[in-house]
């Protein structure tokens, strides 16, 4: 990944969408996933980290209803982690649906779930604050009638 190059040439804190545990999963939701897997972005991450202004780095994790919101996700997300010893921060961003996604946000209690899973085994761990849903202008509604050219939606209904 180009991570490496960021470090060098520009170091900021960065935020990582990683938003699932391994790597078949995120395959079908982050399809560069298969140019760069799971590992070799935990790596570069860590590189990273001899640069950046922060000890760590924040894992942005888009919480969707019944695909990477199980505890078994949380329990993969800590042993990820700890086995690629990557000091970090959990972002847990509950989805925000449009109609052309197919997917569904996970409901509030499992987003506080799944965090109080991360934050017992001593992740730092938030849980972003969701505005302007009921209005349809929430983070990724504003682009209105979308549409879905990664085909998550597609790759999803044949889980």
């Amino acid at each position: 990944p180009m991570i490496d190059r960021l470090g060098t040439d520009c170091a900021v804190a960065m935020a990582v969408s990683l938003h699932a545990p391994n790597d078949a999963l995120r395959d079908d939701l982050v399809p560069l996933n298969r140019k760069y897997p799971i590992a070799e972005l935990l790596e570069a991450c860590k590189r990273y980290l001899v640069h950046a202004p922060r000890d760590f780095i924040t894992f942005e994790y888009c919480m969707l209803d019944g695909v990477n919101d199980q505890p078994e996700h949380a329990r993969q997300l800590i042993e990820l982690v700890r086995r690629h010893d990557v000091s970090c921060k959990f972002n847990l961003i509950p989805f925000n649906p449009f109609p052309a996604s197919g997917l569904l946000r996970s409901p509030q209690p499992r987003v506080l779930a799944f965090a109080r899973t991360l934050s017992e085994a001593g992740l730092v761990t938030t849980v972003r604050k969701t505005r302007g849903d009921d209005i349809d202008a929430a983070c990724g509604q504003l682009a209105g009638d979308v549409k879905d050219r990664t085909r998550a939606a597609e790759r999803m209904a044949q889980r």
